[in-house]
């Protein structure tokens, strides 16, 4: 394997595959499980608030870690300024 830079590593569609049909059944066992609880409706509602923060928020996370591991490569980040007049 090649660690030039500038070479990047595609993932097989296989793998893409597995790790999509991986996210369906956990969230789709997920929802069916906090469905069928024996609580209330707003218990099971916070339940389901609360799984999808936690999706939104992992998904997040994982986007800031790869940005982290790709961003030296691309040289130094830009500073921003928002109050800079150009």
């Amino acid at each position: 394997m090649s660690d030039t830079p500038g070479s990047k590593q595609q993932n097989t569609a296989a793998f893409y595959g597995q790790a999509v049909a991986s996210f369906a059944v956990a969230m789709a066992a997920t929802a069916i499980g906090i469905y069928q609880l024996s609580a209330d409706a707003w218990v099971r509602g916070f339940l389901a608030i609360a799984v999808l923060y936690l999706v939104t928020s992992s998904f997040t996370l994982a986007k800031v870690i790869r940005d982290r591991q790709e961003g030296p490569a691309q040289g130094p980040a830009p500073t921003y300024a928002p109050f800079e007049k150009h």
